[in-house]
């Protein structure tokens, strides 16, 4: 795959900050917005005055209930009197939130970026699903009155038939996020919860059952990006970002191999060109995949090159992905423990991945020394991929 970029500068991450990942937070979006980037703000050592440009990730404005919501947000994420920008791809939305930052450091245009995404999704009623009845193509679609957690469960469904994968192996993902994320203080559903639990919990569209499924939540997250000069002035640990990575696949999904994410796997090709990897189960130390159902994150595995076709339920069965296993996967609990503010949940695996290679995770902090990080989201109808590899 050919990558056509032409860098001016190295860009470091020096702060990140989280709010609270809850279903009917108190805090407006946009009190919501800047609790995140203050948090981020007092990491880097930064103030607001000392921001150059600031990139704003929110996915449909419904959610919030109000339109134009870049606009609005931006009180709350700092952007008055400055270049302001705001960036849209669904649920790939929070890491191409980074991406977007990284790109303003990158070209030279700016020294100092403040990347903020967040979601309010407890204002949608009855549910956020009915916020999608408005994605599909008019013609073609819309008379059918679909929902996603239809398209999901053919998709899921599609996976597991062509690889011969159990429920009982894609529930141990919900099993072991959900377990990672007691560990993270933001996180709104961490538990002990066993194979059996998600077995048994309410059918949605089947295969798709409850615990497959990640919470409707609030949130919001941050980080500050740096040109290389400015990021050894304000820390002795930056985290830089090595590779970056982004793909659209056909807009038409029923036209798409629903058993492998090929959008993931062309966005990480272009991230790993660029970081110089070429054996990603061997150089990868740690990895955030976007998991909003379970299937999603051995789809995403598959995709991000760390497991064959069909194989990383094995791998995951033995343990690979395990905190303390030899490639760790959502050690933050990800979005199936954490929550699902949609682009609020990109960004916070990206801020994960930095606090990871800083070493300041807490107990979050997977077991084996780690140097190299990838966070990974994806969305709109499916078809949107968003990498970026960090390094220390």
């Amino acid at each position: 795959m050919k990558v056509n970029m032409y860098l001016n500068k190295r860009v470091a991450i020096v702060g990140a900050g989280l709010t609270l990942f809850r279903r009917r937070l108190l805090e407006t979006p946009q009190e919501i917005a800047w609790e995140a980037s203050r948090k981020a703000l007092d990491e880097a050592g930064l103030e607001l005055k000392d921001i150059d440009c600031i990139v704003i990730g929110s996915a449909p404005d419904a959610f919030d209930g109000v339109h134009l919501k870049g606009e609005y947000l931006s009180h709350g994420s700092g952007g008055i009197g400055k270049p302001v920008s705001r960036v849209y791809v669904g649920g790939a939305t929070g890491v191409m939130t980074a991406i977007a930052g990284w790109y303003h450091v990158a070209s030279g245009m700016c020294q100092k970026v403040l990347a903020v995404a967040e979601e309010k999704m407890s204002p949608a009623r009855p549910h956020p699903q009915s916020v999608f009845k408005y994605i599909w193509d008019p013609i073609l679609e819309k008379p059918l009155n679909p929902n996603l957690i239809w398209i999901f469960a053919m998709e899921m469904h599609r996976y597991m038939a062509k690889y011969g994968i159990k429920k009982e192996e894609i529930a141990l993902v919900s099993v072991k996020n959900k377990r990672n994320a007691m560990n993270n203080p933001y996180a709104q559903l961490g538990s002990n919860i066993t194979v059996d639990d998600v077995l048994n919990s309410e059918v949605l569209v089947w295969p798709v059952q409850l615990l497959d499924v990640s919470p409707v939540s609030d949130g919001g997250a941050a980080i500050v990006l740096a040109s290389e000069d400015v990021a050894r002035r304000y820390t002795d640990t930056p985290v830089w970002v090595e590779g970056v990575g982004w793909t659209l696949d056909n807009t038409e999904w029923p036209a798409r191999d629903l058993s492998y994410a090929r959008y993931v796997e062309f966005a990480a090709r272009m991230a790993y060109k660029m970081a110089g990897i070429e054996r990603p189960n061997k150089e990868i130390d740690v990895v955030e995949p976007y998991d909003p159902f379970d299937y999603k994150e051995l789809h995403h595995l598959e995709a991000l090159q760390l497991a064959k076709r069909g194989e990383a339920p094995t791998l995951l069965k033995e343990g690979i992905f395990d905190i303390d296993g030899d490639i760790p996967s959502s050690p933050s609990g990800g979005l199936l423990g954490v929550g699902n503010p949609i682009a609020a949940a990109g960004l916070m695996k990206v801020a994960s991945i930095y606090w990871q290679l800083k070493g300041t995770a807490g107990k979050m902090q997977v077991k084996k020394p780690v140097h190299t990080g990838v966070a990974q989201s994806w969305g709109d109808l499916m078809q949107a991929g968003t990498v970026i590899v960090l390094r220390n």
